[in-house]
């Protein structure tokens, strides 16, 4: 795709389930309240009705594995969470005046393998567990009474996955209404051009006709932008026959379009009408954007024009205590906490996400890779005993993807389209990854191919299934997704570089994501000239970083990962994989400051310690080196590490200068010193080129807890379910924060409001996460409080024994 330009439009919310409703009607109205759930039925049979005694009454989204237990009997994979098969309930009335409308029930996603009914009836069955889907149940509609709802859930094969997937209704659902004549579902496409400074946004538009007549239509088109202001405006003409769709396509003109980047993402809103003589029938809103990007094999990416180096992460979907159900605020909250890093792009490995995630990185200006699957038709291990040990299981996805893999792909791509965000779609991850199980003769050795003359991977298997199936997947894939939107690259993250470039998948991709194969990418770019090489899958080191930075053709680069996250566990006590940027609880890790360090312009820097007598070595970059200065003696010789941006560093403890000024090593990307530890309080300050001071970074020696502090609280909420994330951290007398305090600390929650979960972000804490006691880590830890819906005031008490407690008081409206 040498210098192709590809531009992009996003999308809002409700036009993400684009069958809105009109405005005579309303808008879709979400139904997460009043639902009843039970986990002991595994009966096949239909529910007709429950039990609202014997049921238990919750509220969506609802995630049942992070509720459960951790056990050891359980699948490290998982994070070691139960499984099993649940049945959720609710009673729904439909006034009698909404005859004559269409009624719809439209999910945002359900683990897994689900079966939805309406009063008995199914309406259909969904096994993957990540993609949206919608039902029409106006047939089986009992007006002005009450309609039962009841969805099964199968994830008795509660380790089918390599990570935590959690499992139940984990995201929104809503009930839509609307005219039997209206816009299809995902039915507005705006895909904008940019030349010259003048923007055009192609727009296609599906009207569905569910009448026995023909509908005459007017389709009208608005664009405003940030202002409100109309900037542009067109109408067009369709008649739809009965029982069918048509559609309408179009375009807008702009002049001197604001552009939507990083930095500045300028967003629009596409306001679409359906007329029929002259009233208006169907409406949606559709936020969309102008930008521009190029893939070259020689330069990399340019956004807007300019050549820029992505600088992403691969995220799973759970927020550590709160599983898959995971509200905007936190997602919200955790994205900017990225950007602070200086990451600008995302990867949602290995699956599409919630609507919520994409429309944050609209807001925010972070690229998104949209990736749909992490196995086709065959399996992959599954660690059950703890990451890489022991003997895996097979359970998974592939069982359906013969069936369902196409239509999931082209929901996937018709849901997500239309945000400005999405820049790629990747059809896999590590699907090639050798013996696991595709394999070739190339992995008995090869020197030419791979790099070696012994055998790869455990060498070829000739009875496991031929690699050379990989390709013509792919291309069945990448059609799919040509089908439905044209205007962005696909992908994949291929794991067995060597092996796929023996087959045509490589050749079915317009761009091509390398996991942890930076030693093909000078070898790759001559062998390939015309293949755009990236890194969709790092490790952490100084290396891979430099593999980008310093090969113009390498356009970036996704960390695994940028946040931790359950499951793929190691032996137990485990909770999941901790090689996040930051952990459960949002807060920054070490590793997070260094590459900050490595990633962001704004003046920054940071110390961590650990006694040289670890024998860590000089680059030592691991989640351990935390910003503590408390030893036992003084004396000791500690390790003081240093992150920073600037040009040179120094060293001082209580006032004096105990580390001398230190440049930035390329080769590890840090500055250490050595020093006698003497408790006080040690600083690092960054020097630009002129010795001038641009960053410091204080931490202290802290005496023994003494009183719980708030650091982040809200003062107020929503009462439709808002969240606050209340930051607590345990400090010594004269307020130094207790970095090796492990208290356990008790919430109490009064007025209209709920604990959600207390999380601390510490992988091998395997105590229950379903109360409201929880210890904190390096002295500190997060409350997530919701409300229930009612207006009010609601306080939160923090107590532990021995420490002065704290409150906080959320005013609710």
């Amino acid at each position: 795709m040498k210098n192709t330009k590809i531009l992009i439009a996003l999308v809002g919310l409700f036009s993400t389930l684009s069958l809105s409703a009109q405005v005579s009607f309303g808008l879709p109205e979400k139904i997460n309240n009043d639902w009843y759930f039970t986990l002991k039925n595994t009966d096949d049979k239909p529910v007709s009705d429950f039990n609202n005694e014997r049921w238990q009454k919750v509220s969506l989204p609802h995630d049942w594995s992070v509720k459960g237990q951790l056990s050891p009997t359980l699948a490290s994979a998982t994070g070691y969470l139960p499984g099993g098969v649940g049945w959720y309930g609710k009673k729904l009335q439909i006034p009698r005046d909404k005859q004559g409308q269409k009624i719809y029930l439209y999910f945002e996603g359900i683990y897994n393998r689900s079966e939805v009914f309406i009063n008995g009836h199914s309406l259909g069955k969904r096994p993957n567990g990540y993609i949206s889907f919608m039902y029409d149940v106006t047939p089986y509609i009992q007006y002005g009474k009450g309609n039962v709802i009841t969805v099964r859930v199968d994830h008795s094969k509660s380790a089918d996955s390599r990570w935590y997937t959690g499992s139940g209704i984990y995201r929104d659902v809503w009930l839509v209404y609307a005219n039997p004549v209206h816009i299809a579902q995902w039915g507005v496409y705006a895909y904008p051009l940019v030349k010259n400074n003048r923007g055009l946004l192609n727009i296609e538009v599906e009207v569905e006709n569910e009448t026995s007549g023909a509908a005459a239509l007017t389709v009208v088109n608005k664009l405003y932008d940030q202002e409100g202001k109309q900037v542009a405006g067109g109408s067009d003409k369709v008649t739809v026959t009965p029982g069918q769709k048509n559609k309408v396509i179009t375009y807008l003109k702009v002049n001197n379009p604001s552009l939507w980047s990083i930095d500045r993402p300028a967003l629009y809103t596409l306001e679409t009408s359906i007329l029929e003589k002259g009233k208006e029938i169907d409406r949606t809103s559709t936020v969309t954007g102008f930008r521009t990007f190029t893939f070259d094999p020689d330069k990399g990416f340019a956004l807007n024009g300019e050549w820029m180096k992505v600088k992403g992460v691969c995220i799973h979907h759970d927020a550590g205590v709160l599983g898959a159900a995971v509200p905007r605020e936190v997602w919200k909250d955790r994205l900017i906490t990225l950007k602070e890093i200086g990451c600008n792009a995302i990867r949602t490995s290995h699956n599409p996400q919630a609507p919520d995630l994409y429309g944050l990185c609209d807001e925010l200006g972070l690229l998104v890779m949209d990736e749909a699957f992490d196995e086709w038709e065959f399996p992959k291990r599954k660690w059950i005993e703890g990451w890489n040990v022991g003997t895996p299981g097979f359970q998974g996805s592939y069982d359906f993807f013969e069936e369902w893999g196409e239509r999931d792909l082209a929901d996937m791509v018709r849901r997500d389209r239309n945000h400005v965000s999405v820049f790629a779609w990747s059809i896999g991850n590590e699907v090639d990854y050798p013996n696991d199980p595709y394999s070739h003769p190339v992995l008995d050795g090869d020197r030419d191919a791979t790099g070696f003359n012994q055998p790869i991977f455990g060498g070829y298997q000739k009875d496991a299934p031929d690699a050379m199936r990989l390709g013509d997947i792919a291309k069945r894939l990448a059609a799919i997704v040509k089908k439905y939107d044209s205007s962005r690259p696909v992908t994949a993250g291929l794991a067995g570089v060597a092996m796929s470039n023996e087959t045509k998948y490589p050749g079915a991709l317009d761009i091509a994501g390398y996991n942890y194969t930076e030693s093909f990418y000078l070898s790759d770019h001559k062998k390939y000239p015309e293949r755009v090489i990236y890194g969709s899958e790092n490790g952490h080191g100084m290396d891979a970083w430099k593999a980008v930075r310093d090969n113009e053709h390498i356009f970036g680069q996704f960390l695994w990962t940028g946040i931790d996250y359950l499951g793929e566990s190691g032996r137990w006590p485990s909770r999941g994989l901790y090689t996040g940027l930051i952990d459960f609880a949002g807060f920054i890790k070490p590793r997070g400051y260094f590459r900050q360090s490595l990633w962001t312009d704004v003046p920054m820097i940071y110390i961590g310690t650990y006694p040289k007598s670890a024998g860590r070595r000089a680059g030592y970059l691991s989640q351990d080196a935390w910003p503590v200065w408390n030893y036992d003696a003084d004396g000791d010789t500690i390790r003081v590490v240093c992150y920073t941006n600037a040009a040179k560093a120094r060293l001082d403890l209580n006032g004096a200068i105990v580390g001398a000024e230190k440049g930035y090593d390329d080769n590890t990307g840090i500055i250490y010193w050595d020093i006698p530890y003497k408790a006080g309080k040690l600083e690092a300050v960054g020097l630009d080129g002129t010795g001038k001071e641009v960053s410091r970074y204080t931490i202290q020696s802290s005496g023994r807890p003494y009183v719980i502090s708030i650091l982040e609280e809200e003062s107020e909420i929503s009462k439709d379910k808002g969240l606050a994330r209340i930051v607590l951290q345990v400090m010594d007398e004269d307020d130094i924060p207790v970095m090796l305090s492990d208290d356990e600390i008790t919430c109490l929650v009064s007025g209209p409001a709920v604990l959600l979960g207390l999380e601390a972000g510490n992988n091998h804490d395997m105590s229950d996460y379903t109360d409201n006691k929880h210890r904190v880590y390096h002295g500190r830890m997060v409350a997530y409080i919701q409300a229930t819906g009612e207006a009010g005031k609601a306080t939160i008490t923090f107590t532990s024994p021995w420490l002065k407690g704290a409150k906080v008081e959320i005013d609710i409206r």
